[in-house]
């Protein structure tokens, strides 16, 4: 741990990725005159997700789950303020939708990124490291940033540091030595989409929104009998993701603080069952799909399309310039191969512990799955006798529930985070959200009555005994 140069600016917090969440956090952060807040982001400018904002795509969440209007509707950052200052507020109401288009939120949070100072870009983040405070409890951290403009190589101080990296594709190990542009992420879609347009059989491989996104762009594009689209998943179908109003408010703080208190073991458990809180697709984009396809059947298209539910794929090998799946339909018990010219993985994301990190890796305290420990205000658990910390933004999916990743959430997150950096309320923070109760309501609360006394009064009501 080395000594602080007294003459650096130390910043109350720097904030490492400017995705939607940390954007979130400068945009709540501007107004706050006593906090010092920089952040940073090796890219060249704001840019989410931009091989997947394909024409016609929406948000999954209401506009109102932008970067800040959960917390402040007042906030001169938030999607109405967007459109007020592009003169689309009429558009916008004559639109009647409450889902935006991907595009439209991308263009807003570029916005909002081009407006606050604090957010810089260009800055790749190499390590992070502690260097001696005024006391023992008062680490503060030291950024070690490439400048990817000028080349130099920059550090900055901070009191606390918030990681908002965000997850990275995940892709099966059998998949990873063919990656290139013949077998990518959706992530790349856009990309790689001329080449899987040039014929040729394409497999996309996923169940969930960004497959059935990349499968339906691909098949409105398709022409002829040359190009083939094959689409598979281990899911039991193609089911539509849960979207009623009761299934909403497991995206809540209320379901979140709920799903904390639990033991790890039974958080595990449980998110495997909620696959289609999150893993699923759009009513709107499954009633899409068959309509085009549907659309196709009127005049016998002779085009090759198939969607294969509950089959996996489970290995691939290259065969000359194509390559062979093998696969298994996992109802059946059948195995198949297929070759095919292009595969698309639709294969989700996953968390990711930063390489910057790497130092302090002996300070940050992991579970038994090498996952982070986080508290319920989102701090990382360390072995850190210390008042400033280490925040996570969409790292803690494992211990605070299915509303992780939602942009619905992110602005409570920061509220949250915010006001454990202020140290007071600066943002409020509502604790009752919802209509249902997750856990059990008080007045239901009463002494257990054990199971073999129950069980003696079933039997002498039945006349058993």
């Amino acid at each position: 741990m080395s000594l602080i140069n007294e003459q650096q600016t130390v910043f109350d917090v720097i904030g490492v990725g400017v995705g939607p969440f940390n954007l979130g956090m400068a945009a709540l952060l501007e107004p706050v005159e006593d906090i010092n807040a920089l952040f940073l982001e090796k890219k060249p400018e704001f840019q989410w997700h931009p091989d997947m904002l394909i024409e016609g795509t929406t948000l999954q969440v209401p506009f109102l789950a932008d970067l800040v209007s959960m917390v402040d509707v007042q906030s001169p950052y938030s999607f109405l303020a967007y459109l007020q200052a592009h003169n689309r507020l009429y558009h916008f109401y004559f639109f009647e939708k409450f889902h935006i288009p991907r595009k439209e939120y991308n263009q807003y949070c570029r916005w909002v990124s081009k407006k606050l100072n604090s957010c810089r870009f260009g800055m790749n983040v190499q390590k992070v490291t502690q260097v001696e405070g005024e006391n023992e409890r008062q680490t503060i951290y030291e950024v070690t940033v490439l400048n990817e403009q000028t080349l130099s190589v920059e550090t900055f101080l901070t009191k606390q540091l918030v990681i908002g990296i965000g997850s990275v594709p995940a892709v099966p190990e059998a998949f990873k030595p063919y990656l290139g542009k013949a077998v990518f992420h959706t992530s790349q879609y856009l990309s790689y989409k001329e080449q899987c347009q040039e014929g040729g059989k394409v497999a996309i491989i996923g169940s969930g929104q960004s497959a059935a996104e990349v499968f339906l762009d691909l098949a409105r594009a398709q022409s002829g009998p040359d190009v083939s689209l094959h689409w598979y998943t281990r899911s039991k179908g193609f089911f539509p993701m849960e979207y009623s109003k009761l299934g909403l408010e497991y995206f809540s703080p209320d379901y979140t603080d709920f799903f904390y208190e639990l033991s790890q073991s039974k958080k595990d458990k449980l998110l495997k069952e909620q696959d289609l809180l999150y893993k699923g697709i759009s009513a709107d984009t499954i009633a899409d799909i068959y309509d085009h396809l549907y659309e196709r059947s009127v005049t016998s298209d002779s085009s090759d399309i198939q969607l294969q539910a509950m089959t996996e794929i489970i290995g691939i090998e290259k065969k000359g310039e194509n390559f062979r799946l093998s696969g298994c339909h996992h109802v059946s018990e059948s195995y198949f191969e297929v070759d095919v010219d292009r595969v698309i993985l639709g294969t989700g994301y996953k968390p990711k512990i930063p390489d910057f990190l790497e130092e302090m890796h002996n300070w940050i305290a992991l579970d038994d799955q090498g996952r982070y420990r986080v508290k319920k205000d989102y701090r990382l658990e360390t072995f850190l006798e210390t008042e400033n910390h280490i925040f996570v933004q969409n790292g803690e999916f494992h211990t605070h529930g299915v509303g992780a990743p939602d942009l619905g959430l992110g602005a409570y997150r920061n509220a949250v985070i915010i006001n454990q950096i202020a140290g007071k309320e600066v943002y409020s923070v509502q604790s009752k959200n919802v209509f249902q109760t997750f856990g059990l309501h008080e007045h239901a609360k009463r002494p257990l009555t054990p199971v073999s006394a129950i069980n003696n009064k079933i039997e002498k009501k039945a006349g058993i005994k």
